[in-house]
């Protein structure tokens, strides 16, 4: 069941927008993700002031966090022991509006004609009513909000109304705490969805409010950080406000007014936010909202400093596809989305929902390194080094959480906020030792795009040294004289805590060769290197000689295949069968050994790819939204243009059409990053931290071209892809110069001001290699029958 493709009436195409023509109340949780608003810093819900109570409406910043006990039914040493989870912070964009005594809501009033849109190009969302008022009079109501960018913790919205007759309006604009409002979340069993705190969160410590003006500011009851917010109101009129209420979980400033015919009520709302740790005992939080009240600004300066920096933004980001006008606005709301999560983030990670809602807790995981980083780093470097700057403050940590662990140097937590492993699912958790690599591996690509010689003596080397450790004393050199590394998990969380997981030994080889490669360093001893040398060069990495097929671990090709004849409905398969069930069969939730060939490109050779796509695609369940975007990309690599064109197809509407049922948590932000990645590393096949840039371009049929451009040490290189050739301009910038590159194993040299247009055959179509069938000895559907 899709949504955005399934309505076109309702979701009109716009290259540049998103537009819902019509409201239904039974996709509101998901509208309510499509149409947020956020700038990696703070984000609101796109939900409606007129709908009621809404689904899962809230205001987040990210870092902003409660911490508890994580209590475990049975509990062992090392287990993960302090949970960490994103607080909704007080909600500002809230407003009840009354006209003539009715109170205006789309399920219960005449609605003639409504428009709702977000504008890629502004960041501004729009929501415009026409309504038939039982006093007879036709209403409309425009409510507009935009967040900040040179200051990130703004939001401004405005609400306009008018008439075609008079009417009298009671508006009440209102601050919310969510946070500690009754709430009932479905799915407990749910582990992608997020939990709520049973006791009271944020604690009240400054609530002043008078004519129109409310400074109010909050402390977590555990985490002990502070939260605070300054807003102030301007109506277009002479008119005071009716009443200023303050109190700890709602405050509000309500106007009561008559309108006459033809003319227009307005209500700006500027909103600022400030966020701080534990203060001293005498500051009741009226230093926080100093901070907040002495950023604020009006709504529109928030709206121009918005369009100012989508503007800018496009500029280097825009991916343009000719010829595909729905795969167009897919693409850029997905683009869209990226900038959302990360533009203003800060020394922070980036959650997996970004600021668009609390599926998964608020965590940063892998995604950010291996799905995020390689956009940010070819269009917003300076965003992606603040991000690995945050894994940097996190080393004394992860240095503690791997001697908790017997191992050495560093272990990140597979899930967190604070650094802290957050995870009390080990086997899906901290098995995933694999997170080291991806921190490594981005820590790297960084350095080889931007060549940004501060990073690497700063951050880079630590980075990548304290992981090396981590991975020569998680490993050890066996009887056969090869390093193993076992009781692992990789990427595939249907097969869990094995020997030798592909992924994770490629991913380690290549980080152990990049620390041996450091140079510099006191503390690194040349015996220490060789071993780091040593251990790559005899990494084992399974191998099937029968099916010539790199096994995803050491036993993965002696499990029981999967019953493919499982119903859809018992998808995805963790909500429906036990974990035991699952691991002891040959099925996959996401793409792993393809991953690891798509990210160690240089390492395997074209049949080795292609073998590995065609056996391990059939049995990927795509249950994870992270592999779709994968498929995709390797299956352009390797010559399938229909199947790369229909995962990205897939991928690409993850969230518009809500394919995994679970778009109302927020935004799948991995995801939006593999569509970037699908795009340039998968239709253009762009290949980085090797000799140089290497470029194997795979435009699929129907598409007439496909252009973006990419941030290199200083230059801005634009690349545009049409089926029978590829035009790179280098732009001049200021540290403009020649850049190589490779075309298909030819070398072109790219000087700054010129184009350079390279013809291209046409791509090889590869015929694809059938394995032999096996078939369970179980039947799935019995096993599951019952369940839900």
């Amino acid at each position: 069941m899709t949504l955005i493709n399934s309505d076109r009436q309702r979701f009109p195409c716009d290259p540049w927008k998103l537009v819902e023509t019509s409201f239904d109340l039974d996709s509101e949780g998901t509208m309510e993700t499509l149409m947020a608003l956020g700038n990696g810093h703070l984000g609101t819900r796109g939900s409606h002031a007129f709908s009621g109570a809404g689904v899962l409406p809230g205001t987040f910043i990210n870092g902003f966090y409660e911490t508890w006990d994580i209590q475990h039914a049975e509990n062992a040493f090392g287990f993960a022991r302090t949970g960490q989870r994103i607080v909704y912070v007080p909600d500002a964009s809230n407003f009840t509006v009354i006209i003539d005594g009715e109170h205006l809501q789309l399920t219960e009033s005449t609605v003639l004609d409504y428009r709702q849109s977000i504008d890629f190009a502004t960041g501004i969302h729009e929501c415009a009513i026409v309504w038939e008022a039982r006093s007879g009079a036709k209403v409309t109501t425009v409510l507009r909000r935009a967040v900040g960018f040179e200051s990130r913790g703004l939001m401004g919205i405005e609400l306009t109304i008018s008439a075609d007759q008079e009417v009298y309006v009671d508006v009440t604009s209102a601050v919310v705490d969510r946070q500690d409002q009754p709430a009932t979340e479905p799915s407990l069993n749910d582990p992608r969805r997020p939990g709520r705190h049973a006791d009271r969160i944020l604690q009240p410590l400054y609530l002043e409010g008078s004519g129109g003006a409310l400074d109010l500011a909050w402390e977590t009851a555990s985490s002990h950080q502070r939260v605070a917010l300054a807003v102030r109101h301007q109506i277009n009129s002479e008119e005071q406000p009716f009443e200023t209420l303050v109190a700890e979980d709602v405050s509000t400033v309500r106007y009561v007014l008559a309108l006459e015919e033809g003319r227009t009520f307005r209500l700006e709302k500027s909103v600022s936010y400030a966020v701080g740790g534990e203060s001293a005992a005498e500051d009741r939080g009226e230093v926080l909202v100093a901070e907040a009240e002495a950023a604020l600004l009006d709504v529109e300066a928030i709206f121009a400093d918005s369009a100012d920096h989508y503007r800018r933004y496009w500029d280097v980001a825009d991916i343009v596809i000719g010829g595909q006008p729905e795969l167009q606005q897919a693409v850029r709301w997905n683009l869209f989305q990226l900038a959302q999560a990360t533009a203003r983030a800060g020394v922070s990670g980036i959650p997996a929902k970004g600021v668009t809602g609390a599926g998964y807790e608020g965590h940063y995981f892998w995604d950010q390194e291996i799905y995020l980083l390689p956009y940010l780093t070819y269009t917003n470097p300076q965003a992606a080094r603040q991000v690995l700057e945050s894994r940097h403050q996190m080393l004394p940590t992860a240095r503690r959480r791997a001697a908790e662990l017997s191992v050495d140097g560093a272990l990140f937590a597979w899930r967190t906020i604070n650094g802290l492993e957050a995870s009390a699912y080990y086997a899906a958790g901290t098995a995933q030792f694999h997170i080291a690599a991806a921190i490594a591996f981005a820590a790297n690509r960084y350095e080889w795009a931007t060549e940004d010689p501060a990073f690497r003596d700063e951050i880079g080397a630590d980075l990548l040294i304290e992981t090396a450790r981590m991975w020569v004393s998680l490993g050890f050199f066996g009887k056969d004289g090869m390093f193993h590394i076992h009781g692992v998990t990789g990427p595939d969380e249907y097969t869990a805590v094995v020997n030798d997981n592909l992924y994770t030994n490629v991913m380690a080889r290549f980080n152990l060769r990049k620390a041996a490669a450091v140079q510099g360093r006191p503390d690194v001893t040349e015996r220490e290197q060789q071993v780091w040398q040593q251990a790559a060069d005899r990494m084992s990495l399974p191998y099937d000689t029968h099916l010539e097929v790199f096994s995803q671990d050491a036993d993965f090709m002696t499990l029981e295949p999967w019953d493919w004849s499982t119903p859809r409905d018992k998808y995805p398969l963790l909500l429906h069968f036990h974990p035991l069930v699952i691991y002891r069969h040959q099925v996959l939730k996401q793409a792993d050994t393809v991953l690891a060939m798509f990210l160690q490109w240089q390492d395997f050779t074209t049949t080795e790819k292609q073998r590995a796509f065609d056996f391990y695609d059939p049995i990927t369940t795509g249950d994870s939204t992270l592999s779709a975007c994968v498929q995709g990309i390797m299956a352009a690599e390797v010559g399938y243009s229909q199947t790369a064109l229909k995962h990205f197809t897939e991928a690409v509407f993850i969230d518009l059409d809500n394919t995994h049922a679970n778009t109302v948590d927020g935004v799948h932000i991995a995801s939006a990053g593999g569509i970037w990645s699908s795009l340039v590393c998968g239709f253009a096949g762009m290949r980085d931290q090797g000799p140089m840039f290497h470029f194997d371009p795979r435009l699929p049929l129907g598409w007439d071209s496909l252009s973006f451009k990419l941030k290199v040490r200083g230059d801005l290189l634009s690349v545009s892809l049409a089926a029978d050739s590829i035009t790179f301009s280098l732009l001049d910038g200021h540290d403009a110069g020649p850049l190589a590159v490779d075309v298909r194993g030819t070398t072109v040299q790219l000087n700054p001001g010129e184009d350079v247009k390279v013809a291209l055959e046409p791509a090889p179509v590869a015929t694809p290699e059938v394995f032999p069938s096996s078939f369970p000895t179980t039947g799935i559907p019995i096993i599951g029958k019952g369940l839900s």
